[in-house]
């Protein structure tokens, strides 16, 4: 049975646990999140920029203070294959007022803590650019325990297409569907989701893209996948 587990947000934006929650390392699990009111929370091609910069710079058990501090610091003693990370991306789909992850636990309280640094980082950023106050994001990010190969898989169908869930179109939305159409790397080289634990389960990329498209045509036509969806 999929567990589902909450964290939520305090008005300052800081995010705590709100009980007792089973996060274990080693496990996948679903996380996701949206803008408070669904306003958007990612304006323009700079705030998705500094999004995902977030979820590389802040993905280390070492604390990195803000990204303006960490960017005075070598880069190389901060991020790359040498960092002892909190979590491991398996994708990811960030459209205009809501995200997606699928990851991986790797540190004791890595996503805990990784949720923290990075809703309010990106929230101090946001609330300056924008001249705002107030939290960003709306309650406590949602967390689904993916408790099953058959389900991770369909997951990760459901968060590399979730900009065609709601129909958003191309070029709305940034996710890692780029990555895993081996289309997309970062500028040393380098890709954020560990893809291996999903494409390593097909013969080819195109085998891969083929059951994403037809697994997420079946999830949006079926009742009983209600769960995976999300209100936007």
């Amino acid at each position: 049975m999929v567990k589902k587990y909450l964290v939520t947000a305090s008005p300052s934006g800081i995010i705590r646990c709100m009980r007792k929650v089973l996060l274990v390392n080693d496990e996948y699990y679903h996380i996701f999140g949206r803008g408070v009111d669904k306003r958007q929370i990612f304006m323009d091609a700079r705030d998705y920029a500094r999004f995902l910069q977030s979820m590389e710079e802040f993905n280390t058990v070492e604390p990195i203070g803000s990204i303006f501090e960490n960017s005075f610091r070598k880069r190389e003693s901060q991020l790359g294959d040498g960092v002892t990370k909190l979590v491991e991306f398996v994708c990811y789909c960030l459209n205009p007022n809501h995200y997606h992850f699928l990851m991986r636990q790797i540190a004791d309280k890595g996503i805990e803590k990784f949720m923290h640094r990075l809703c309010l980082g990106y929230a101090r950023y946001f609330n300056v650019k924008c001249q705002r106050s107030g939290s960003l994001f709306q309650g406590p990010f949602k967390a689904v325990h993916v408790d099953s190969n058959e389900y991770l898989l369909n997951v990760s169908a459901y968060v590399n297409l979730n900009n065609r869930v709601h129909r958003l179109g191309d070029g709305v939305s940034k996710s890692s569907w780029e990555e895993y159409m081996k289309k997309k790397k970062d500028k040393n080289g380098r890709e954020l989701c560990g893809k291996e634990i999903i494409i390593s389960q097909f013969k080819t990329i195109a085998e891969y893209k083929d059951f994403a498209e037809d697994a997420l045509k079946i999830m949006l036509e079926r009742k009983d996948m209600e769960h995976l969806l999300v209100e936007s």
